[in-house]
């Protein structure tokens, strides 16, 4: 006779359950809020209770909120956030890719390439805005020297948003995508790249037809942490952009100004755009993870 399994929840499941769900409630309580309060109607405030039900504070939004242009600042984290996605997938792969093998300097280099995780975002931001002011002071000085004065008089700054706010994303994304990668090759089984090479396959076609199709799922998953860690970085973009304004930025100074639930939709869409993102990630690796499964069949 077989034993019967019993049904009964362990002692100290209902105390981790709710100790578990008060933690949900703590992470996500908030952004919930937001979305709720962001649904008012033209007589809403910024706290509970609701007053009415109404898209009012969108369009609102969608009209503008006083003298901050929040379109061309959605269109710049939307451009700055793309680009620092295809950087941090095509460095992390090809890093992953050089790191198979032993390098003389390896271990100082993956160092290297990781340490600013551990630095205080706002002490990176500082340093590379620092480091393109140098940088515009030297441009100038090389331009007076040859005496380009108009070149010079026309000059600006090389800190923007493609470069030293880049260099800024990246000193957080790549460490990321960096730990997948090598996470990911130091489980591959490279006998599928090897049978590859013995049918006769180049390595650029057992890597585009063998190893890339494998990986697929994780450089899929490079790519989403590249752009939704870029999308809302406020601290390593503050020093490190110029004159223009990412749009967290922007969010950040009308949390000071903006006193009606506008500042919420703002937010409500700014969520929604990341998890689009990673709702576009999940069914693009299931997509791949299927279309693995169909040609092992």
């Amino acid at each position: 006779m077989q034993a019967r399994v019993s049904d009964a929840r362990a002692p100290g499941f209902w105390p981790l359950a709710i100790v578990f769900a008060l933690f949900v409630l703590f992470l996500y309580g908030p952004m919930l809020t937001i979305f709720v309060l962001s649904f008012q109607g033209p007589e809403g405030g910024l706290t509970l209770p609701m007053r009415g039900l109404s898209l009012h504070w969108f369009r609102q939004l969608a009209q503008g909120l006083g003298t901050v242009d929040i379109g061309a600042a959605f269109r710049r984290s939307l451009l700055l956030g793309s680009v620092v996605m295809a950087c941090t997938v095509v460095l992390s792969l090809l890093a992953g890719l050089a790191f198979r093998k032993r390098l003389r300097g390896g271990d100082a280099l993956f160092y290297v390439a990781i340490a600013s995780l551990i630095m205080p975002s706002i002490i990176v931001s500082l340093g590379i805005g620092l480091e393109f002011r140098l940088v515009d002071g030297g441009i100038k000085a090389a331009l007076a020297a040859l005496g380009a004065q108009d070149t010079l008089d026309n000059y600006g700054s090389a800190l923007g948003l493609l470069t030293s706010a880049l260099g800024a994303h990246l000193t957080w994304t790549l460490p990321f995508g960096l730990l997948i990668m090598f996470a990911v090759f130091n489980r591959f089984d490279r006998s599928y790249e090897e049978a590859a090479r013995d049918l006769g396959a180049t390595p650029w076609q057992a890597f585009r037809h063998v190893v890339l199709p494998l990986i697929g799922p994780s450089v899929v998953g490079v790519g989403m942490f590249g752009f939704t860690l870029s999308w809302d970085e406020i601290a390593r973009t503050s020093q490190a952009i110029g004159d223009v304004n990412t749009l967290p930025l922007e969010l950040q100074g009308l949390t000071t100004t903006v006193t009606t639930p506008a500042i919420y939709a703002l937010g409500t869409v700014t969520t929604v755009v990341s998890f689009l993102v990673m709702g576009l990630t999940v069914g693009l690796v299931l997509w791949l993870r299927r279309r693995q499964v169909r040609g092992q069949g």
